[in-house]
């Protein structure tokens, strides 16, 4: 099926790795020029060439600091008119609230939540302007299956849940597409970094980190990859399915229901 992606301008925040990059790279892979964003330059220049390396397409990146207005005020200067906008920046630190101060909430609501609400509030009303556009929000199943350990995702994602649905719901009469994707548990470098420090902890061998992984507590018994987060971006972002907005696609193996 063509996707009918090519020469789509698709700018990605968070793109220098993990689902982020993964997306880039997919949206690549059919023909839409692609520009990355994150903090650091040196990690997004590496990135960017390798997405052009391997599927001959345009990319570049900016640098930009998402947790702060004046970044996201540059950011939207910057950037080329923009057919998809994949918000997906935002690490939320995890722990539950006696072990949190009020810099962290400020820290992860910054970036993560009101980082994904200025992003769109700037990008759609551009968009609404043109009449075309599509925004894609990755927030995480932490809003939907909460967890007191992870009291700041909780609330991030649950308002962006939200928030998205309500967007989304307005939009079409411009013809402007909002949606977003709930990734639970997802192998990428955060993960495994995560998972070698524990074996380190436990062992005295980060290389054992595998060893951690239980099948018995995934769907399928694996964790998803980041590859398979971006499949579902890129296919619901193409016109094909031009009808979805204001919907919040949870993809986590039906997880959710077991537990």
């Amino acid at each position: 099926m063509d996707l009918k992606l090519t020469d789509k301008h698709v700018l990605v925040t968070g793109g220098s790795k993990g689902i982020g990059f993964a997306t880039a790279m997919a949206f690549a892979r059919e023909g839409a020029r692609v520009t990355l964003v994150s903090r650091r330059r040196t990690a997004l220049a590496k990135a960017a060439e390798q997405i052009r390396a391997e599927t001959g397409s345009e990319a570049g990146f900016i640098a930009a600091d998402l947790s702060e207005e004046e970044g996201r005020l540059a950011l939207f200067g910057e950037a080329a008119a923009v057919d998809i906008l994949v918000n997906n920046a935002g690490a939320i630190k995890s722990g539950p609230i006696e072990a949190l101060g009020m810099d962290d909430w400020r820290e992860g609501m910054d970036l993560k939540f009101w980082g994904y609400v200025h992003l769109c509030k700037l990008f759609s009303e551009q968009m609404s302007a043109r009449k075309s556009g599509t925004i894609i929000n990755i927030i995480g199943m932490g809003g939907r299956a909460v967890r007191p350990s992870y009291i700041i995702g909780a609330a991030a994602n649950a308002g962006l849940i939200g928030f998205t649905s309500a967007l989304g719901a307005a939009t079409p009469a411009d013809n402007v597409r909002v949606f977003g994707i709930n990734p639970s548990v997802t192998k990428t470098d955060r993960m495994i970094d995560r998972l070698k420090q524990t074996a380190d902890q436990k062992w005295g061998d980060p290389d054992r980190w595998a060893e951690l992984v239980d099948p018995a507590n995934y769907p399928f018994g694996r964790p998803k990859s980041a590859e398979e987060v971006a499949a579902l971006a890129v296919m619901l972002a193409s016109p094909q399915v031009h009808y979805l907005s204001g919907t919040v696609v949870d993809i986590d193996g039906g997880g959710r229901w077991t537990k």
